[in-house]
């Protein structure tokens, strides 16, 4: 596969950088966005000239029912309003896949349609689950979308040790969008699509 020969170790590496940004001192996050039910920090990325975002939020479900909501799989269109498409390109386990997926135009179209080709790899954490992915070359484009890259992503999701029927569920992302974009346009557009992300999966999970 393209860039990809070694899934184990790619797999394994993905995981731990995730861990690492888990335990990211709190004072080196500045606060980006606060809602009532979901707070957004940043910090400055160190594997591009943008920003690394945290977003963490309580859900009222079980780990398993958000986590299968976040992943690549038939929930995921239904619900995720950025989304526009999203097609397995390669199955390795039941855990482990590369992705195509398509996003819709954001502030009136100032940022164009994007296309993100991203292995994603869900594994166990702690009492929980860790769902992550990052960008990988695919040489295959589609003229009609901008490539975007993601960086090492991912969610966290544990149950709250009070009330294991609710999680604790907390990202983080880091895209690369491409193409030319005022990053003030940017930083505005990743602040609001991760609120509406968590206002979005709440809504699904309430409905499943």
């Amino acid at each position: 596969m393209e860039g990809l020969t070694d899934v184990a170790s790619f797999s394994t590496k993905l995981q731990n950088t995730l861990i690492q940004y888990h335990n990211i001192e709190e004072d080196k996050w500045r606060v980006a966005k606060k809602m009532k039910d979901v707070t957004v920090w940043r910090k400055p990325s160190e594997e591009f000239n943008g920003y690394l975002y945290k977003a963490q939020g309580v859900m009222d479900d079980i780990v398993n029912n958000v986590i299968d909501h976040i992943r690549p799989g038939p929930w995921r269109l239904d619900w995720d309003r950025l989304m526009t498409s999203l097609d397995i390109l390669e199955h390795f386990e039941e855990n482990c896949c590369v992705m195509r997926y398509t996003t819709a135009g954001q502030l009136l179209n100032i940022i164009s349609p994007r296309e993100f080709v991203d292995f994603s790899y869900t594994v166990g954490y702690e009492e929980g689950l860790l769902s992550c992915g990052v960008s990988l070359d695919w040489s295959e484009t589609r003229p009609e979308f901008v490539r975007g890259y993601n960086h090492p992503c991912g969610w966290f999701c544990v149950p709250l040790k009070d009330n294991p029927s609710q999680s604790l569920l907390t990202g983080y992302i880091q895209t690369d969008l491409r193409g030319m974009i005022p990053q003030s346009a940017v930083d505005t557009a990743m602040a609001s699509t991760l609120t509406n992300f968590y206002g979005d999966l709440r809504k699904a999970l309430r409905k499943a």
